[in-house]
């Protein structure tokens, strides 16, 4: 098989992890980025769950596709399906992306899962704190999550509003 994308519009921004030749601009639309899946394992537990990214339905989201080899599909898949299947919120997609400049490229994306126990839903800026701030799993504290998050979509001149509101109010 031949070169794929892999689309990441959180923390595969800023530690994809895995080897790729290309990192571009890329809009996915159908779906947005939203603090939305109640995270047991990477930035909290499942007695105290922290706030993590999920890709929901509706509007559009700016991220990062990245081209992977394909001699290294194999090894670059299982990594993220173990990275970001772990608890199985999300579901593994191939859907289109438009990639700045206006190609059009499938690409392997995780899609959040509202059927899951850990779909949190919409919530308010209040509530979305209340529960990033002191929550920790083994990838670290989730405040951290947010705020590296907020600081690579702002270097990207990427503008995500509400998530720049938690950042702000966990500060």
């Amino acid at each position: 098989m031949g070169d794929f994308w892999v689309f990441g519009y959180g923390s595969l921004i800023w530690r994809p992890g895995f080897a790729h030749t290309e990192t571009r601009p890329a809009r996915l639309h159908g779906f947005r980025r939203s603090l939305c899946v109640l995270s047991h394992v990477h930035r909290g537990t499942p007695q105290r769950p922290g706030l993590v990214l999920g890709l929901d339905r509706g509007g559009s989201c700016l991220g990062l596709a990245f081209l992977v080899p394909g001699e290294l599909r194999e090894e670059v898949v299982a990594y993220l399906r173990e990275r970001e299947l772990v608890t199985n919120v999300y579901v593994e997609r191939t859907l289109g992306v438009r990639l700045a400049g206006g190609e059009r490229v499938e690409a392997l994306t995780y899609v959040v899962d509202r059927g899951h126990p850990q779909y949190g839903g919409a919530m308010d800026v209040d509530h979305a704190v209340a529960r990033v701030r002191g929550a920790v799993g083994l990838s670290g504290p989730n405040e951290d999550y947010v705020i590296n998050t907020v600081e690579h979509l702002k270097a990207l001149g990427i503008r995500d509003h509400w998530l720049e509101a938690v950042a702000a109010a966990l500060n």
